[in-house]
């Protein structure tokens, strides 16, 4: 007994107080401006919902109320019961399984992630049988553990990237309004989030979860911002001058850049969120996670838009026909 409870001492004593003092402060920081951004993220959303509401008013006051009770469900649905899920999760990192010796309480973590798991499809049935027999054994489960989720789950998250990638680069590539642009690349990427956090049956900790939502909103500010993207500023005017000679190629040009950026960034986003869920010995510096998000960005970014292109919607090119017509009637 006195054996089995000296770990627990040197654990719960020294090491929390260690850990809790210094990033107290830093974790604040970081929720304090998150909830800043998420009071003006809402503050956008509710002036827009109430500018389309009382243009719908003037058909019938019906329509706007009817406008309004559906964008609180839209709003609920999309963003709210996403976020909900991924604070609830527990809070775990991979990094606690490179533990030599796990302690009661990660144990306790360690079981209630795997049972999260085996209720899940992400992994084999072998898989789920191995979690099932080390139940019982903590060193046993934090190995198992540690090769499910660094071979199976890295592979199944970076399928969730992608696809939510492609899904905001056709969004946005095919929109033509930049505060639909920040709606969409918010809704898709908490989304995407919570995706995750679901499969691996944990999110991320406050801190880190905090520096996500700021992340996502600056992404969605960009979204919005590339709306008003100027070809001449990106290539030589010799090669616009050309491009401006093709039918429809200039505007599909504009939005296709803003589509691959806009997925670029997802991407980005869902790489970090994967490595916060991942964190090891070797990867925990901001600087490592960072180099290692864009790195991985790039090789996913070729694979995302070929995959776009070959399901690109034949709208979004009747879309361009009258922007067309339209530059040749302002000309």
């Amino acid at each position: 007994m006195a054996k089995s409870n000296e770990p627990l001492l040197i654990e719960n004593k020294p090491e929390p107080k260690a850990k809790k003092e210094k990033p107290s402060t830093s974790t604040k920081f970081w929720v304090a401006i998150a909830f800043g951004v998420i009071i003006l993220f809402l503050m956008i959303l509710i002036s827009s919902v109430i500018d389309i509401g009382e243009r719908l008013g003037k058909i019938h006051e019906y329509v706007s109320y009817g406008f309004y009770v559906v964008s609180f469900l839209l709003t609920y649905l999309l963003i709210i019961n996403p976020v909900r899920i991924i604070l609830v999760s527990p809070a775990f990192s991979i990094e606690t399984v490179m533990d030599n010796k796990p302690t009661h309480r990660r144990y306790q973590t360690y079981k209630r992630v795997s049972k999260n798991l085996m209720e899940r499809n992400e992994i084999s049935q072998t898989e789920k049988d191995k979690l099932s027999n080390s139940l019982s054994d903590p060193e046993e489960l934090q190995k198992v553990l540690n090769e499910i989720y660094n071979s199976t789950m890295k592979k199944k998250m970076n399928q969730v990237i992608m696809k939510h990638a492609k899904t905001v680069l056709i969004s946005t590539a095919i929109s033509q309004n930049g505060r639909l642009d920040l709606f969409t690349v918010i809704v898709v990427n908490v989304r995407m989030i919570k995706e995750l956090v679901q499969m691996c049956g944990f999110r991320p900790s406050y801190k880190n979860l905090a520096k996500l939502t700021v992340n996502v909103f600056t992404t969605a500010l960009i979204a919005e911002g590339l709306e008003n993207i100027n070809l001449n500023d990106i290539l030589p005017t010799s090669t616009v001058n050309v491009l401006g000679e093709i039918p429809l190629i200039k505007p599909v040009m504009t939005s296709v850049i803003q589509g691959i950026t806009n997925g670029l960034l997802t991407i980005r986003i869902g790489v970090v969120t994967r490595k916060y869920l991942f964190a090891d010995n070797k990867e925990l510096s901001k600087k490592a996670i960072q180099k290692g998000a864009f790195v991985e960005s790039l090789k996913m970014i070729p694979i995302v838009v070929k995959d776009s292109i070959i399901h690109f919607p034949q709208k979004f090119f009747d879309l361009f026909k009258r922007n067309k017509e339209d530059e040749s009637v302002d000309f």
